[in-house]
């Protein structure tokens, strides 16, 4: 241990063997090993002394909208990446839509990697794009180190990137299975949209009518039929229909290679404290009622929901007009996942080691991030340091992002983030960010 240069210690560190007291020896920017608490410090070493504050993995977040290049007014890696370091998030992967142009194309997924190489707070990643008529560009993209690819099934809300039809579907998949990537699904069937009632308006329940539980709940089956005929590995965006549930609980006992993530809005905001007019909740698939909330708090914790990711999907204040129909969807919730999450695991019962497994560790999973995602020995020193009794009520002018429109705004919450490590350097203390240091990453064969 003699080129260790760093300890940090906690009597409440979180390792993948459980929660202890212990000292964690970074060397290199790695984690030289998890230590007995009262371990000597290695000569030359500074010692970081967090008390009774609760050491967690680095937070991986694989669903960010960054919007950069193209939508830059509604966020940018810049923005994006401080507000996910003051939350405590060390990794994120970048959606391929909002941005212009959107990651269809190698060349495309060169131009983002150029805007965001100098503005990256944390570490950054790029999923691809599956779009109608990209099939080709499938294979170079994965050869490029893209995590996997996105997809619609019902529109996107951008004409540059289109959703797939049935027949469209199963040729990304099928091609995106022969060179075992990963294909992640925004789950609506469009017909059934199509079919249910459109009010314009300001009444949260006319927007909750208009994108039913069923459009979800029968874009999952046809999913997950696509998945078991073709061996294919698929994943569940945004869950938010608890009745899709069973139909994926059945999956993964028969084989399919499906796996599930949930978000923080819909595990801890629900449909009856939504006023009228206040579209900074809007969100597809929408915020549900309490109970369906309950049940996919039960699909979490019995392990049917893999995963918490914010879909962070910000626009300007003016987009967020007080009618539902007309108002931009998407939540922002970067800075604040996690603190919204634990607030809410706390008054269930449940323990940081919880929501440390469902937003760091099953995250990197997902993504292959297998330097990610835990505190042990030869991971990067990624780590957020969390003060879990400690309470804080959000104002929107306190926020990193580009825009602070947030659906949180006024709430108390439970969890103060007091710093985030990269790589064992401090990005962020109590907000205060450093000058960005974060690598691009791409994924491993």
């Amino acid at each position: 241990m003699s080129d260790v240069e760093l300890v940090l210690r906690s009597t409440r560190v979180i390792t993948p063997e459980g929660t202890r007291a212990a000292s964690v020896a970074v060397a290199d920017g790695k984690i030289a090993g998890v230590l007995p608490y009262d371990t000597a410090v290695p000569a030359g070493a500074r010692l970081e002394d967090f008390g009774g504050d609760v050491l967690l993995p680095g937070l991986v977040d694989t669903h960010v909208h960054v919007n950069d290049p193209g939508r830059t007014e509604w966020e940018g890696f810049r923005t994006a990446t401080r507000a996910a370091a003051a939350g405590g998030i060390t990794t994120l992967l970048d959606m391929p839509l909002n941005s212009l142009p959107p990651t269809t194309t190698v060349d495309h997924l060169r131009t983002k990697r150029d805007v965001a190489r100098s503005k990256a707070h944390i570490d950054v990643g790029f999923w691809g794009g599956a779009i109608p008529d990209n099939v080709k560009d499938l294979r170079p993209l994965h050869d490029s180190g893209v995590f996997g690819f996105k997809c619609f099934l019902s529109p996107s809300g951008v004409e540059e990137f289109p959703e797939l039809d049935q027949e469209q579907l199963a040729r990304s998949m099928a091609e995106i299975a022969g060179f075992g990537g990963l294909l992640i699904v925004h789950a609506e069937d469009p017909h059934h949209l199509a079919a249910a009632p459109q009010r314009k308006g300001p009444k949260y329940a006319d927007f909750l009518a208009s994108r039913p539980r069923d459009a979800e709940n029968t874009a999952i089956e046809g999913l997950i039929a696509h998945a078991k005929r073709l061996n294919a590995r698929v994943h569940v965006l945004h869950l938010s229909s608890s009745d899709a549930l069973p139909l994926i609980v059945a999956a993964k006992r028969e084989g399919v290679r499906i796996s599930v993530e949930s978000c923080p809005h819909f595990l801890t905001l629900t449909a009856e404290e939504v006023r009228d007019g206040a579209t900074e909740f809007k969100c597809c698939p929408p915020i549900r009622e309490a109970e369906n909330q309950d049940a996919l708090w039960q699909g979490l914790i019995d392990g049917t929901i893999d995963c918490i990711v914010s879909d962070h999907s910000p626009c300007t204040a003016d987009l967020k007009v007080p009618d539902f129909a007309d108002a931009w969807g998407g939540i922002s919730s970067l800075q604040l996942g996690l603190p919204a999450i634990w607030t809410e695991a706390r008054r269930r019962g449940r323990s940081p080691e919880d929501v440390a497994r469902w937003m760091s560790t099953a995250p990197a999973e997902l993504a292959g991030l297998n330097r990610k995602g835990a505190i042990e020995a030869g991971r990067d020193a990624d780590f957020a340091v969390l003060a879990p009794e400690e309470t804080f009520t959000v104002d929107p002018a306190e926020l990193h992002h580009r825009n602070q429109v947030t659906a949180y705004a006024g709430r108390t919450l439970h969890g103060v983030v007091k710093s985030t490590w990269l790589r064992g350097v401090r990005i962020a203390e109590n907000g205060v960010l450093t000058e960005p240091t974060g690598n691009l990453l791409e994924r491993r064969s």
